[in-house]
């Protein structure tokens, strides 16, 4: 299975916001080539990094995007993402381009603790939840 993860989850993981955290470090945990495939957008980076420097410090944020820059797989965010986020129907546009740029990338889901922005989402959406029961569900005993 090959999904996207939202900004907020992997805030979440790398912030360690509780509740939260403990699905998305299981996500973390669990990405293996071939089973679960992880991708952000160069979007999430930055999102990442400006975020992440007014709690935990610049040197920290940047490590923190270095190493999910390292580990997840990274889609662009380029002209023909833009136009196509342009085009969905949903009011937010940086939800727009998260759509956009795994629609474009052939992704099976989006996964977010945010269904509200993704409303209008030709892919499929789940939360850190719905996927980790998917996941657990797929295994033969």
């Amino acid at each position: 299975m090959r999904v996207l993860l939202d900004t907020n989850v992997l805030l979440d993981s790398l912030l360690q916001r509780a509740p939260w955290n403990l699905e998305s470090d299981e996500i973390l945990r669990r990405a293996q080539p071939g089973v679960l495939d992880l991708a952000v957008t160069a979007l999430t980076l930055a999102n990442l990094f400006y975020v992440g420097r007014r709690i935990v410090g610049t040197a920290q944020a940047r490590a923190d995007v270095r190493r999910v820059a390292q580990t997840l797989d990274i889609l662009p965010v380029d002209r023909s993402t833009i136009l196509h986020a342009d085009a969905l129907s949903g009011s937010d546009f940086e939800d727009n381009i998260q759509i956009a740029a795994t629609a474009i990338a052939g992704m099976d889901a989006i996964v977010t603790r945010d269904h509200s922005g993704f409303a209008s989402s030709p892919i499929s959406i789940l939360s850190p939840a719905e996927l980790l029961h998917q996941l657990a569900n797929k295994r033969t005993p």
